[in-house]
């Protein structure tokens, strides 16, 4: 195992196109690390700076205690799941496993205690079986670990999807490597098959503790497998938190709209002031501001701002229950039922929102209704540089 760092570390392309800025970050020792954002965000070409596939074009990046800026792959220590899966047709599970323990040269010291060349030979045929066990094992724990071990006879062809992705992981585990590196590894994968696989990686985390680094652009892959989160845009780190922080308190509205499902709903709005209280104003529906707001909005009276609300946070049965609670009118255009809860694509004034609801709550497409709203649990971010204000 090993701590990962990243200083200033840049990614400059001919054409002086950046794929990444001035990217800090520090992954501790046994930490489970995911880099999630759209694509072109700069997260796989951060990735494959770390394994050695990409020239560092700015700034330093160390595993353990070594600056790796001019280590080749090989020698890094670590060990890297692709999105393709990248085995060889014509071996076995067992031999696509083995084969790079093969190429390595982790050959025990040899046996010089034998003078001459009869000696010499048998200490080379002892060192070599040695070898063998090694691999024997190795490939055999890791087949457990995965639980593939009645495929290692076969060949890729003959496997699903989500059995060679087991192989190229286990390929992985045969290394022992200091860091694991996934690139988008469960991209090909069917959504049933996904979910599978990102709790099996979970598992193999908890159960070998190595620092892990995963790449993804599914924001629920990242809130289900991560310790920490890095949320990209344009090459630019844009928050690193926990799932829960980065859920709750969102620092701007990239974050806050990338993260969650359904997304977070925004409403341009602006703080008026009226009869002595804060009120958060739209077209159609005016908030009054809860008291613990107050004081951070007070500078933004008159101004614009972005009124944020998850879909959990209106019209919800929590939300209803609340007495006296505030109300958005709106007109409902779809209903989604979704079994334990019921998704109501709103439109009040000209923006349109979602609501999650009660799947027992009666109403149809055109209904006019007036959905309670947690404002304990809203946002407000400030227009011009999108950070979070509340």
């Amino acid at each position: 195992m090993a701590q990962v760092r990243l200083e200033h570390v840049g990614k400059v392309y001919p054409g002086n196109v950046r794929a990444v800025n001035d990217f800090n970050l520090t992954i501790n020792d046994g930490e489970f690390m995911v880099m999630v954002g759209p694509s072109g965000c700069g997260k796989s070409t951060t990735l494959r700076m770390v394994a050695g596939l990409e020239e560092i074009s700015e700034g330093t990046v160390t595993i353990g205690d070594r600056v790796v800026n001019d280590v080749l792959p090989k020698d890094r220590d670590i060990a890297m799941v692709f999105q393709n899966y990248a085995l060889y047709p014509d071996k076995t599970v067992y031999e696509n496993m083995a084969f790079c323990l093969k190429m390595r040269n982790f050959m025990p010291p040899a046996n010089n205690d034998d003078a001459g060349f009869l000696g010499s030979l048998t200490s080379w045929w002892k060192n070599r079986q040695i070898k063998r066990a090694e691999i024997d094992r190795r490939v055999r724990e890791a087949a457990d670990i995965l639980g593939i071990n009645e495929l290692l006879n076969r060949r890729p062809k003959a496997l699903s999807g989500g059995q060679r992705q087991r192989v190229a992981v286990g390929r992985c585990i045969v290394r022992n490597p200091a860091v694991f590196l996934f690139d988008e590894p469960l991209s090909n994968l069917d959504a049933k098959m996904r979910v599978q696989m990102r709790t099996e990686i979970s598992r193999l985390h908890n159960r070998l503790e190595t620092t892990m680094i995963y790449v993804t652009h599914d924001q629920t892959e990242a809130m289900t497998m991560g310790d920490r989160i890095v949320v990209m845009k344009d090459g630019l780190i844009q928050q690193v938190a926990t799932p829960a922080d980065l859920y709750d308190s969102p620092k701007n509205i990239f974050v806050a709209g990338f993260i969650g499902t359904p997304p977070m709903n925004f409403f341009d709005a602006r703080i008026a002031k009226v009869d002595g209280k804060l009120q958060i104003k739209e077209e159609s529906f005016a908030l009054d501001v809860p008291a613990a707001w107050q004081a951070k909005l007070e500078p933004y009276i008159d101004k614009k701002v972005v009124f944020g609300l998850r879909p959990e946070h209106v019209g919800s049965p929590s939300a209803e229950g609340i007495e006296h609670a505030p109300t958005i009118p709106a007109v409902v255009e779809v209903i989604e039922p979704m079994g334990s809860e019921t998704y109501l694509y709103m439109k009040t004034g000209a923006t349109g929102f979602i609501a999650r609801v009660d799947p027992h709550r009666s109403c149809e497409v055109g209904d006019q209704l007036n959905l309670a709203v947690i404002m304990a649990n809203g946002h407000v971010f400030d227009v011009d540089t999108t950070a979070s204000i509340i």
